[in-house]
Formats: structure tokens, C-alpha cells, sequence
């Protein structure tokens, strides 16, 4: 096994035939900073052409694998202008998320606990995604004003039928069966078991790959609870705009549809116009193009709109969870509310 200074906040070592990178900043569930991708980047690129490393496992130190990047160093950067730091952020973290899905050895990726946000574009692009039963998986960002990234459009643009629109619209928590039964992952193993199945990846001799591994490992979760509010949720989420689903939600008898439309009427209205666009426009193209969109759409709200700002200040600045939206209300969106985002070009492109 290689060793690394413990205070680094990713881990990057060898075990056996496995090259294993390790999130290690647990004070803060694991969240993404520009240094930790730089370091994930570097390993993966050196891995590519090293012989010894046949698989790469991904996994997190703490209560989670990634709660997401982190949000308040954002918020800092746009209040002081520095606008431009946050662009290479992002290129920086797409790059990430597109290397992952592009990796030319098997990636296996635990989103054991906390996976949200950022921690979505680490395990959902992964070839092999591996949930538990503590896992909670979620793309929260219109809980801030915000829209979903890394990628995550083009992962939700494929859940069944509407879930992809529900989920990014909403920011629900999902759990492991949950994530199986969207398409987030692929094999429930029970935490216990992840410590053998590690052993298993770097030390097994024989030639098995490591899907066939895990399939070892491999547990059949409870039955997902989407799946039985799938009728509810198809029919309402595909109505073709925001004040659209807001009326379906509220014809609807379902308790869970009457309390769906309470937490939308919370949330961002300029946000949910522009991530349920993202979501439809990312169900046509490949994960290159959900990226570039995502990219254009998150520097127009760095850069020209102020719901990001107001909602990282009421719900981790100030915690006063009371963020005064432009426009306050869905009723008041424009009858193109994501026209701006959608056009927004940046001043450096995302892919060179």
C-alpha cells in the first residue's frame, strides 16, 4: 500500500491491484473544493497508463461520500466579485465528472450515507455505483436557488417516466432501493459488506471482473416508494411549465402531491423554471452537452441573477430560512423564465 500525508483531503493510495481514492474531509461531509479536484484529476489521469492499477474505487470518510461542493467558499467568491474563480470551479468540477464517465478502467464508486450535489457527479457517473442501506442520495440545489450539475440533468433526464423532473425540482432524498429504482445506481450491498468487497477488488487473483465481484455482494433492497407514486408524479410533471404542475398538484387527491406543492411554493421560482428545462434539454444528447447546458445555465446565475446569493445567505449564512425570491412567486414567472439562462454564453467555454 502507497501512504500520503493524513491531513490531505483526498486520499490517494494502492491496495493490491486497486487504486483507491478516499475524500477525506469529514468536518464537512466530504464537500468538493477546487484543491480536492484538482487531486481526484491528477490520480485518475496518472492511473490511466499505470499497468499495477487494474480498477479505481471511490469512497468517502465520515458520515457520507460527498454532501456536495461547497457551497459557502461559492457565495464568498460571488459577494466579492470574483466571479472568475467560480468558472474555474465549475470547468474544473465537469472535467471531473466527464473523465469519471469516460475512464477507460472500471470505477467503482461507494455512495455510502450523504451523496448529494457534487457528490451525485462523483458516484452517478461511475461504471459501477454501489449504495447501502444508510445511503441518501439527492440533488438539492433548488433548495438554494439554485439549479442541478455535474451532470446530474442527464442522470435524472433518465430516471422513469417523470422522476427526473420531480427529483431535480423538489431535491427529495432518496435512499438506496430508491436510487437503484431511478437509475442513480446499480448494486444495493449492505455497509457491512463493503470492507470485504474492497478486499475482493484489489486482492482477488482470478481473473473475474469486478461487476461479477460485486454481484457476490449484491443484495435485492425493499421495494422503492417511488415506484407506487409514480402515477401521481407522471401526470403532474409533465405538464409543460411550472404553473403547470402547480395546477395538476393541486387537482391531485394525493396527500404527497397536496404536500409536493407546498415545497415547491417554497422554493426559487426563477431556479425551478430554469432547472425543469435543464432536465428535458438534457434528455436528448450525451453527458458532454447535459454538462455544457449546466455550465451555461449555473455562470448566468453566478453572474446575472440573485437567488443564488439570497438562498446560500437564508439558509447557511444567516439560517434566518426566510430568502426573498425575484420573482416571489411561481404566478409571477415570465412566460420564458429560463430564456436567459438558456442563452447565456460564457466568456471561457467549458470544453476547449
Amino acid at each position: 500500500m502507497t501512504d500520503q500525508p493524513a491531513a490531505s483531503r483526498v486520499l490517494v493510495r494502492t491496495e493490491g491491484a486497486l487504486g483507491r481514492l478516499t475524500l477525506n474531509r469529514p468536518e464537512a461531509i466530504n464537500a468538493l473544493d477546487l484543491g480536492m479536484i484538482q487531486d481526484i484529476t491528477r490520480a485518475l489521469e496518472a492511473w490511466k497508463t499505470d499497468t499495477d492499477v487494474q480498477i479505481v474505487l471511490l469512497d468517502g470518510e465520515g458520515r457520507g461520500l460527498c454532501a456536495g461542493g461547497d457551497v459557502r467558499a461559492l457565495y464568498d467568491q460571488i459577494r466579492d466579485g470574483a466571479a472568475e474563480r467560480t468558472a474555474e470551479f465549475f470547468r474544473a468540477e465537469y472535467a471531473m465528472n466527464a473523465l469519471i464517465a469516460e475512464y477507460p478502467k472500471p470505477l467503482v464508486a461507494f455512495a455510502d450515507g450523504i451523496t448529494m450535489g457534487g457528490g451525485i457527479g462523483l458516484a452517478g457517473h461511475a461504471a459501477i455505483r454501489i449504495v447501502t442501506e444508510r445511503s441518501k442520495l439527492a440533488m438539492p440545489e433548488t433548495r438554494i436557488g439554485f439549479t442541478p450539475d455535474v451532470g446530474g440533468t442527464y442522470l435524472l433526464g433518465r430516471a422513469p417516466g417523470r422522476l427526473g423532473e420531480y427529483l431535480a425540482l423538489t431535491g427529495r432524498t432518496l435512499n438506496g432501493s430508491d436510487a437503484v429504482y431511478t437509475g442513480l445506481a446499480d448494486h444495493y450491498v449492505p455497509s457491512e459488506n463493503l470492507g470485504a468487497l474492497r478486499e475482493a477488488l484489489a486482492y482477488r487473483a482470478d481473473p473475474t471482473g469486478p461487476a461479477e465481484l460485486v454481484l457476490l455482494f449484491d443484495e435485492t433492497p425493499e421495494p422503492s416508494s417511488l415506484a407506487a407514486e409514480r402515477s401521481w408524479i407522471d401526470e403532474v410533471f409533465s405538464a409543460d411549465s411550472m404553473a403547470g404542475i402547480m395546477r395538476r398538484l393541486t387537482d391531485r387527491a394525493e396527500p404527497a402531491a397536496t404536500e409536493t406543492a407546498a415545497v415547491l411554493a417554497e422554493l426559487a421560482p426563477t431556479g425551478l423554471a430554469v432547472t425543469l428545462e435543464a432536465v428535458r434539454e438534457a434528455r436528448t444528447g450525451d453527458l458532454r452537452d447535459a454538462l455544457t447546458g449546466e455550465y451555461r445555465r449555473v455562470l448566468w446565475f453566478v453572474n446575472h441573477h440573485p437567488d443564488l446569493v439570497e438562498g446560500i445567505r437564508a439558509q447557511l449564512v444567516d439560517k434566518d430560512q426566510t430568502p426573498r425570491w425575484q420573482p416571489a412567486t411561481i404566478a409571477e414567472l415570465a412566460p420564458d423564465a429560463g430564456a436567459g439562462a438558456r442563452a447565456f454564453v460564457p466568456s471561457v467555454p467549458l470544453f476547449g
